[in-house]
């Protein structure tokens, strides 16, 4: 039986502490630049600046800082995201209703942005891509265990869709099917982003962040977070 139908059938708590590495978690720095997170003791540490995601930029909903990302299916797996926990011990992918709990703590200049989880999943004619804005996490100096759940509410979830060159790729659909089966990734994200180049540009959400232009970072949140503990429980 492979990875993918295993991926299906594991419901008992997943829980990773980093204490014998990431699990299978990865970090974003810049575009086509993943890279093993930053881990001390157990600790997950995601410190700024952080690069910019421009592939939901107007006409989709907006940039993200991606901190750390865990990729739910097989076949999909980078690398050096391997070992990945979830996907070799099988865990379900039916996050409908599921608990997301992580402990953490950090010290940052939001500037209007928040700590929300992202989900995405290849569904019929697209691949979804929902923020939980319903939900945002707490940022503070000490640490404390959050809770989400991973209701098929559409009224918690936002659609992030795409920027103009990418919409062949990602769009919206059904919050219930992408959470039915989360097959792409789960990702911690700040969102949303103000984004100022550091030089004047013509049509800053048409060109690319690292590519085209340098974003000033004083217009971005400024800080760290710290990540100890992720724990997902199955209705």
């Amino acid at each position: 039986m492979s990875s993918d139908q295993l991926a299906v059938q594991r419901r008992t708590p997943y829980v990773e502490t980093f204490d014998d590495g990431p699990g299978g978690w990865l970090a974003w720095e810049r575009p086509g630049v993943n890279v093993l997170p930053e881990i001390n003791n157990g600790v997950i540490t995601s410190r700024s600046p952080w690069g910019v995601d421009a592939n939901h930029a107007p006409p989709g909903l907006g940039y993200l800082h991606l901190l750390a990302f865990l990729i739910t299916r097989a076949s999909l797996v980078l690398d050096q995201g391997r070992p990945n926990r979830f996907v070799d011990e099988g865990y379900s992918r039916d996050l409908t209703n599921a608990r997301l709990t992580v402990r953490l703590r950090g010290k940052v200049e939001q500037r209007g942005a928040e700590l929300v989880l992202l989900a995405q999943a290849d569904i019929p004619g697209t691949r979804a891509n929902y923020v939980l804005t319903g939900q945002p996490f707490r940022i503070a100096p000490d640490w404390s265990e959050q809770t989400l759940i991973l209701a098929p509410d559409a009224d918690q979830w936002a659609c992030l869709g795409a920027r103009h060159d990418r919409s062949h790729i990602y769009g919206c659909g059904d919050i219930g099917v992408l959470l039915h089966d989360v097959n792409v990734d789960l990702i911690l994200v700040l969102f949303p982003l103000h984004i100022v180049p550091i030089q004047p540009v013509t049509d800053v959400d048409r060109l690319r962040p690292h590519r085209e232009y340098e974003p000033d970072h004083h217009y971005l949140p400024e800080g760290e977070i710290h990540i100890d503990t992720v724990r997902l429980e199955y209705p």
